[in-house]
């Protein structure tokens, strides 16, 4: 039993509030626990230089955290400088979406993933691509139905949009039990932590993992994956819940 009277295989109480601001198109409060993510996507008529007359879009991510998000104030993000933990969770966003939106079909318009952290304990980085997903097929089914530029082709429907759905968890080894959704009491203390992206299919998009003045076997390595797998199970039919008939994988 652990500290909050979870289940060593457990994930944390897991909520999808939708349409929670007015003005994006995609906009959801999502919560794993006690840390909670404010995830926005909006849709931008434009690429990047790089990109520009391809005929291809594209999908960024942005990510902070709220001052009093932890229990020590954490100052802003000012005079364009992030620091470099938040640059590598926005990128980790960017990538984990990519890896299952078409951009060819997106036409020349670039998809902005917003993640603002209210409450952190444990997890941010996972809550946020959870969130972040069911935004973006909100932002993709608003878009297609209120076009606002007739310079671009219409958008085709989000399930020809998107390949697959994507989820995040973080699982962990602690004082020698592999845990599922460490909150951050458990993630500070961790031996080995690991961050795991994957498709609702069960395609890996991206494993971080680490041991802290410690090291592991690939029998544990294994270990963490079938756990994370199970989380990840869990988390998609969340999702599908939430986003009830505008899931665009039937």
């Amino acid at each position: 039993m652990r500290n909050d009277g979870r289940q060593v295989d457990e994930l944390r109480p897991l909520r999808f509030k939708r349409r929670y601001t007015r003005h994006a198109p995609g906009s959801v409060l999502v919560s794993m626990g006690r840390t909670t993510v404010l995830c926005t996507c909006c849709v931008e008529a434009v690429v990047p230089p790089f990109l520009l007359g391809k005929g291809k879009g594209w999908l960024t991510a942005e990510y902070g955290m709220l001052p009093s998000s932890t229990n020590t104030r954490k100052p802003r993000d000012r005079g364009g400088k992030i620091d470099g933990r938040s640059v590598e969770i926005q990128r980790l966003i960017g990538r984990a979406l990519r890896a299952v939106v078409d951009l060819e079909a997106l036409g020349e318009r670039t998809l902005w993933i917003d993640c603002d952290v209210l409450e952190a304990d444990g997890g941010t980085r996972t809550a946020a691509i959870n969130g972040a997903f069911v935004a973006l097929i909100d932002a993709l089914n608003a878009e297609r139905k209120h076009q606002k530029s007739s310079l671009l082709p219409p958008l085709p429907r989000s399930s020809s949009l998107v390949r697959g759905s994507v989820a995040a968890v973080s699982v962990g080894l602690l004082d020698g039990r592999a845990l599922l959704d460490l909150d951050y009491s458990e993630d500070k203390d961790a031996d080995v932590d690991l961050n795991l992206m994957m498709t609702g299919d069960g395609d890996l998009i991206e494993v971080q993992a680490g041991g802290e003045e410690a090291t592991f076997r690939r029998q544990q390595l294994e270990q963490l994956l079938d756990l994370g797998k199970r989380g990840i199970d869990e988390i998609t039919r969340a999702q599908r819940a939430a986003l009830g008939a505008n899931w665009p994988l039937d």
